[in-house]
């Protein structure tokens, strides 16, 4: 596999992936935005004031810990990366803090953001309120009534929620309206992209902001067993856990690379597979590949996980399926019960439901060896839906 390619003018591709495909009035400002986000890079001060948010708000590192109970169970050595115990009980809050300090550089005034599952919701409206800023976040409707303890956290935490009624009132619409906002309000807005999605330079930005897990699975892992993982394993819907893990396991060859999608009620139905099932196409400023009909129009996605009913990917997970580096499965919405289950009454963990569909991939799975897998967030979130399925 070759380095990530880039194409000179900028725009930021992952091969044939990626790209800036906006409307006139955000390329300005996307162009700012790369300014400023190579400008911090360069700036010591930036990073160590980065690094310092993450060690005294985020709460890093997050331990690496050896699922031994439930290893037993998927017959392999698991290790858990455990983002759930980062602040605000997710890996977001990882790319709020970056994206909130950058923007406060910048001179940002106001702070917009999309959310599904609602974490990464909550995790803006944390950092705007640590930065003393106004936050807006865009929601799906339906997953303001699935998520709605997070709604609350949102609104506990000073930030005004809308409830997006159009299309399928999920994370697309979300983003559309969160889109339409800062088109109308780019002077003074940044736009806090929560995964590895959108024009460039989001892809990249968020992708660097959350390579910190990657970063300290890696050494943890070596520290732990003297050796890298046979396999990293980590869920994906936009995909920003997921390449925050695995960026620092590229140019290891033997380490395996597994992301886990959504299949839903089944691939041959419902389901948010874009990688498994997706073909390529533009969608929210970026090439990709994406859920489509026989028209060529984005479909509508599902998942029992908010967080997964995404109909695209991040154009870097796209680059490394059709590379050969990552391999992608899906996993259905019994079976991330199943793995929700089966990691809470063996070791004690309450997973979101986005985690549960690696850890059910794991349990369901002839896997061997050490497994390094990322749990995204804790379960707390998703406690109403998994009783009311368990109900039935």
């Amino acid at each position: 596999m070759t380095e990530m390619a880039k194409v000179p003018d900028g725009f930021g591709r992952f091969g044939e992936f990626g790209g800036k495909y906006v409307p006139e009035a955000l390329m300005g400002a996307l162009d700012e935005l790369e300014r400023g986000w190579e400008a911090a890079v360069a700036d010591r001060a930036f990073s160590e004031e980065l690094t310092r948010l993450r060690r005294e708000v985020v709460g890093r590192p997050t331990p690496l810990y050896e699922a031994k109970r439930f290893s037993e169970l998927a017959g392999c050595r698991v290790l858990l990366k455990r983002e759930d115990l980062a602040h605000t009980g997710a890996h977001k809050i990882n790319n709020t803090v970056g994206q909130v300090l950058l923007a406060k550089r910048m001179g940002k005034q106001r702070i917009i953001a999309e959310t599904g599952a609602g974490q990464h919701g909550v995790a803006t409206a944390t950092a705007a309120a640590y930065f003393g800023l106004p936050c807006v976040v865009y929601m799906g409707a339906v997953d303001v009534s699935r998520q709605n303890l997070n709604v609350i956290r949102m609104q506990m935490l000073g930030a005004e929620v809308h409830a997006v009624e159009s299309g399928s009132a999920t994370l697309k619409d979300a983003i559309n309206e969160a889109l339409r906002d800062w088109v109308t309000n780019v002077e003074d807005t940044h736009y806090v992209i929560g995964s590895v999605v959108g024009p460039h330079p989001y892809p990249e930005l968020v992708g660097a902001l959350q390579s910190v897990i990657g970063d300290e699975a890696r050494a943890e892992c070596l520290e732990l067993t003297g050796a890298l993982p046979d396999e990293v394993v980590a869920c994906v819907g936009g995909g920003s856990n997921a390449i925050g893990l695995f960026r620092s396991f590229y140019r290891d060859q033997d380490v395996v690379l597994t992301g886990v999608e959504a299949a839903g009620e089944g691939l041959d139905k419902r389901h948010g597979a874009s990688i498994s099932r997706g073909e390529p196409g533009v969608l929210h400023g970026a090439r990709s590949l994406l859920l489509q009909d026989d028209q060529g129009l984005i479909a509508e996605a599902h998942s029992i996980s908010a967080g997964l009913d995404y109909p695209g990917v991040g154009p870097e997970h796209a680059w490394l399926a059709t590379s050969g580096r990552a391999r992608y499965v899906a996993i259905d919405d019994h079976q991330a019960i199943r793995g929700f289950k089966a990691l809470a009454q063996s070791e004690g963990i309450l997973c979101a439901l986005e985690t549960a569909h690696a850890i059910a991939y794991v349990l369901d799975t002839d896997v061997s060896g050490t497994v390094l897998l990322g749990l995204s967030g804790r379960g707390d979130k998703d406690v109403a839906t998994i009783a009311e399925v368990l109900s039935r």
